[in-house]
């Protein structure tokens, strides 16, 4: 039977891989909805028009969208469908991508609303990101000092008294 880490890392990987390629995949074309997808190029603009300085390095709002779109949509394949270290790695970009875009949000003084859902998904990136690095002897050796049923071993050397 999977450890209950294990079942909590899948879970955590599969929810928000499936969310990051929904999103993603919203950036990039009007197909899943036109309205969200005419929302995004509208943003988009406004973070353009905020930081005048990735206008002048050529970045237009076009391709900061597509970007933070392809990158979203890969990552969130990988954090769904593949297992190991590259799980990790998207988990961390992932990551990334969620505070730039706390950043745009910011910037142009959105309320609460419109990036509440990016900070709850950049908590649990955070969560996944956390579980999975947590060392699985840790679980071992407390499983060990703890017994079969969860008690703490008496010392036999130790008398009880009441």
């Amino acid at each position: 039977m999977a450890s209950p880490r294990t079942v909590t890392i899948v879970a955590l990987s599969v929810a928000l891989g499936l969310f990051f390629v929904f999103m993603g995949t919203i950036k990039l074309t009007p197909r899943l909805s036109k309205d969200a997808y005419g929302e995004m190029k509208r943003a988009y603009k406004s973070y353009l028009k905020a930081l005048p300085g990735l206008k002048k390095l050529g970045i237009t709002s076009v391709l900061l969208r597509k970007t933070i779109g392809s990158l979203e949509l890969a990552c969130g394949i990988v954090l769904t469908l593949v297992p190991g270290r590259p799980r990790d790695v998207a988990n961390f970009v992932l990551l990334l991508l969620v505070l730039i875009v706390l950043f745009f949000h910011q910037l142009v003084g959105d309320p609460l609303k419109r990036y509440a859902h990016a900070l709850v998904f950049g908590i649990l990136l955070t969560c996944r990101l956390l579980v999975s690095h947590q060392p699985e002897e840790e679980l071992h050796d407390k499983k060990a000092m703890h017994g079969e049923n969860g008690a703490v071993p008496r010392d036999p050397k130790k008398i009880k008294v009441s």
